[in-house]
């Protein structure tokens, strides 16, 4: 499938890298930015063509737009895509509003258009490991999970200066990578509860150079403190505090009858699963699960490429339009109700993907 990709920055290389290298199902044809300059330095870097974002949507040769924008221009770029008869897959999340997502879903729907979006992380080996494990009910029977995370935003904030856009938050820049693992775990959820604040909104820049100690202003929430239930009754906790520091690793935990799952960063696409077995006297020592596939490294762009394979077979691909929908209907939710705290129905529903257990067909 040709591809054309809109958005040069940083996230742009590993998607390019690996589209290019790695999943000779997508022929990448070249990269469009809104500053022509910056699609230019990445297309040269790939041996690529420099479009501007009108000459990408109008090329013919063109089947798939891979949209790594910032999330507040993901509607209109999605939109004209749409509307250009190309397929779309978006870095996350799909839109930065419930109403505009479902706008775009149903225009896909209308056009015969296939619509993807990030996070993929679930795809990777770690997640797919911790799926395995519980469909062959290696914990028995699932009823909760816990996640606590700490982060340091005035680092963030310097490094990303995206991060500073409305809409940039915590919620739907990072806690979709929790929401959408669990999502691809356990299915729907059912309700959502908790608090979010924003207690610091000037934060110091942190890097050296010219800006060093500079107030960043950002107004987005910092800090989550849920609790989540899945329509099969699982329920978690689910705490981020990005008003802390970088050091540490994030804590998530999946609790059965039979033991206990902890799981890596679901940022990444590997990373250690271990498994508590439970034991009525003593200790028993972890067992570490072996990885559900092969995708443990950095493999950014599996989205686009699975999804590509899904619409030759004539089937849904994995990291749905439907997924992200839920998803941000999840996150967005929180954003409301946190606020002044309690508890929402999420309204929206998706089927649960399939496990990946192997490489996509075809790959090198």
């Amino acid at each position: 499938m040709n591809v054309g990709v809109i958005g040069a920055g940083i996230i742009s290389e590993i998607y390019l890298k690996n589209m290019t290298e790695f999943f000779p199902n997508l022929r990448v044809l070249g990269v469009a930015a809104r500053h022509l300059e910056r699609a230019q330095r990445r297309a040269a870097q790939f041996g690529l063509r420099a479009y501007t974002v009108g000459e990408l949507l109008a090329d013919p040769q063109i089947e798939m737009v891979v949209i790594l924008t910032p999330v507040g221009t993901h509607y209109d770029l999605i939109r004209r895509s749409l509307l250009a008869g190309k397929h779309v897959y978006t870095e996350k999340t799909i839109a930065d509003s419930l109403d505009k997502a479902r706008r775009l879903c149903a225009l896909a729907e209308e056009k015969g258009l296939c619509l993807g979006s990030a996070p993929d992380t679930f795809l990777g080996s770690a997640l797919q490991s911790v799926r395995q494990a519980i469909d062959q009910k290696l914990l028995g029977e699932v009823n909760s999970f816990a996640i606590s995370v700490h982060r340091n935003n005035s680092y963030l904030l310097s490094r990303y200066p995206f991060l500073l856009e409305p809409g940039a938050g915590v919620l739907l820049d990072f806690c979709v990578y929790y929401v959408t693992a669990l999502a691809s775990l356990f299915g729907p959820f059912a309700r959502v509860g908790g608090i979010t604040g924003a207690p610091y909104q000037t934060h110091p820049c942190t890097l050296p150079g010219p800006d060093f100690g500079k107030i960043l202003h950002s107004p987005n929430e910092s800090q989550v403190s849920a609790v989540l239930q899945t329509r099969g009754g699982v329920t978690g906790t689910f705490h981020i505090d990005s008003e802390s520091n970088t050091v540490g690793t994030p804590f998530f935990a999946i609790y059965g009858t039979e033991g206990i799952l902890r799981l890596p960063d679901p940022d990444y696409f590997g990373g250690q699963v271990l498994f508590y077995p439970n034991a009525l006297e003593g200790e028993l020592p972890p067992r570490v699960l072996p990885q559900g596939n092969p995708y443990s490294s950095n493999f950014r762009g599996i989205g686009p490429a699975e999804m590509a394979q899904a619409i030759a077979e004539g089937r849904p691909n994995r990291a749905s339009k439907e997924m992200a929908l839920h998803v941000l209907e999840v996150l967005t939710a929180l954003l409301e109700i946190g606020k002044t705290g309690g508890f929402a129905a999420v309204a929206t529903d998706f089927s649960q993907p399939a496990p990946l257990r192997e490489v996509l067909s075809g790959q090198k």
